[in-house]
């Protein structure tokens, strides 16, 4: 046991109620003021009121921050510098370093024909670069250097080996024109049954009614030339759903449907399933990239549709699960192979 340890034992036994039973009113006022003055530990405190005031000069004033800064700054300017030991005074000392040149050995030399070294010694950067990628040195280039002296039957590169590393300049893809389809106009040519009409394309008209949609679903029903039908990005939503699902119960010539980007839940996406077992002309359909992930009985009624559907050949959705993305997959594959023996045919 340390001394420390044996001076702390003396206070082990000390019964700190009969000291305070001891002590006067007077001392037991006192002690109260010190200990609410102190608090050492407390954080939430300023550091000014961790411990009582012990300062016994009286206050000069209210602070002045910026008077404060010109007098600090005043003694700093006022103080001497320290003198350096050794002063400086530029002069240089010693010789500079040279590297010695080293001498290839003749076991190392490499004679090449003289052919070869004449047209080495006329290379220009650029065919220098092509060759260096050709022999595999391609830590000497940049990557674009590197992939264009290869792929490239014919000499490209203008920048040389000694290159500065630039990104590569990529053209802006400018944005998609909006969709100028009007939807009124459609939707007569949709009830009217028009022999010219073989795609309804209503992609990203986000300000379409629901009344509208309905309607269009509804005509759909008895249409006969109508083979494309393609939703996207129209926010529609499981109204929507239920409309188209009650038109691919009685569509029979309807081909492709795109219902993508949208905002279906998966309510509104298995009752399009339920539908789709009912229509044997549809060959593709996309769902995908709804707002909210439909489930997993949604993938599974999905994996399970493409099982009992020999029908539809492409299928747009990515599974987040293992189980119906390999039942899905498998399915997709009998189905484009039982289309290829019936064309054969």
């Amino acid at each position: 046991m340390s001394s420390y340890q044996k001076e702390l034992e003396k206070y082990r036994d000390i019964d700190e109620d009969e000291i305070l039973r001891t002590l006067s009113p007077e001392e037991l006022e006192q002690l109260d003021c010190e200990l609410q003055e102190m608090d050492p530990e407390n954080m939430l405190l300023p550091a000014g009121l961790r411990q009582r005031d012990q300062t016994k000069k009286s206050p000069t004033g209210p602070l002045d921050r910026e008077a404060l800064l010109q007098y600090l700054e005043q003694q700093a300017l006022e103080v001497k510098e320290r003198d350096d030991l050794v002063p400086f005074t530029g002069e240089k000392k010693g010789k500079p370093y040279i590297q010695p040149k080293r001498e290839i050995p003749a076991q190392e030399q490499i004679t090449l024909e003289p052919e070869l070294e004449e047209a080495l010694a006329h290379a220009t950067d650029a065919e220098m670069c092509d060759i260096a990628a050709i022999l595999g040195m391609y830590t000497l280039m940049s990557n674009k250097q590197y992939y264009d002296a290869i792929c490239s039957g014919e000499i490209c590169n203008t920048e040389g080996i000694s290159s500065v590393v630039q990104p590569d300049k990529y053209k802006p893809v400018p944005d998609e024109p909006p969709n100028p389809t009007n939807i009124e106009e459609m939707l007569k040519r949709v009830r009217s049954n028009d022999k010219e009409l073989e795609e309804v394309n209503l992609n990203n008209i986000q300000d379409i009614p629901i009344t509208m949609l309905s309607e269009l679903c509804e005509a759909m029903k008895t249409n006969t030339y109508v083979r494309s039908f393609s939703l996207v990005a129209t926010r529609s939503g499981d109204p929507i759903a239920n409309a188209v699902a009650d038109m691919l119960r009685e569509n029979r010539s309807l081909q492709s449907l795109n219902i993508e980007s949208n905002f279906i839940s998966s309510t509104g996406l298995m009752a399009v399933l339920k539908a789709v077992r009912e229509n044997a002309t549809l060959t593709e359909l996309r769902v995908d990239n709804q707002r909210q992930w439909p489930g997993d009985a949604v993938e599974m009624e999905m994996a399970t549709v493409l099982e009992q559907c020999p029908s539809i050949v492409r299928f747009g959705y990515h599974f987040t699960q293992q189980g119906p993305r390999a039942r899905a997959a498998q399915a997709m594959t009998r189905n484009n192979e039982l289309r290829r023996q019936q064309k054969k045919r």
